[in-house]
């Protein structure tokens, strides 16, 4: 499950679309597939999100944790565009 994406620097027409169609073609060769939507927020979506996350067929991919005090290095760090997952915030 792709969420978010993109940077600063990316082409405002196609940079939104340059992860999923990456993500289409790598599936390709992969034994998953992809598949686009987007979902309507509401209560029955968020709690399949809920139920497909809680028994593992989704996972959240963490690239790296910063403390809360370091919020301008993790923000440095994305903009570099290296991340290959989310940047988490945590709080101590």
């Amino acid at each position: 499950m792709l969420i978010g994406g993109g940077g600063p620097d990316d082409d405002p027409w196609i940079g939104p679309l340059s992860q999923p169609l990456k993500s289409m073609i790598l599936s390709l060769m992969l034994d998953e597939q992809f598949v686009f939507f987007i979902a309507e927020i509401n209560k029955a979506d968020l709690m399949i999100l809920s139920d497909l996350m809680g028994t593992g067929k989704i996972t959240t991919v963490i690239d790296r944790s910063f403390p809360l005090r370091e919020t301008a290095q993790a923000l440095r760090y994305l903009e570099t565009g290296r991340a290959r997952g989310k940047v988490v915030l945590t709080m101590e």
